[in-house]
């Protein structure tokens, strides 16, 4: 068994997670097995860990477990795809924003900052990150 591989326990308290969350993340698509031992042992990455950190982000900014993994699975044309609609709804938040009133800018201010946190999280994503 190569070092730089996990059995589920210890991913999962490298992740500071639970089993459960593993599995469940595994069968969401969210992680995969590397490979499995000759008992069946799941093995897992050990980039599998900040993969887990980084869902747990995005799920605190209110995006869905499957939402995320349908994100991981995408291509390169997709993600053209998924670009041209953020900017369609950046714009059509931004009328929203102009026509708004007084009352309405808290929440759109509470909006625009849960955008600018995923365009951070977005951002800091290694490029070599198995997806």
């Amino acid at each position: 068994m190569s070092e730089s591989l996990l059995k589920i326990g210890e991913l999962a308290a490298r992740a500071g997670v639970s089993i459960r969350t593993v599995d469940y993340y595994t069968t969401l698509g969210l992680i995969s097995p590397a490979q499995r031992t000759a008992s069946n042992y799941r093995l897992y990455r050990a980039d599998d860990v900040e993969r887990i950190h980084l869902v747990q982000r995005l799920e605190i900014h209110g995006l869905p477990l499957e939402d995320i993994a349908r994100a991981f699975t995408a291509g390169p044309a997709d993600t053209a795809k998924v670009l041209g609609q953020i900017d369609t709804d950046l714009r059509t938040l931004q009328e929203a924003a102009d026509a708004a009133s007084p009352e309405m800018h808290g929440l759109l201010a509470v909006i625009a900052g849960r955008v600018h946190s995923l365009i951070t999280i977005a951002l800091q994503l290694p490029p070599d990150l198995p997806l």
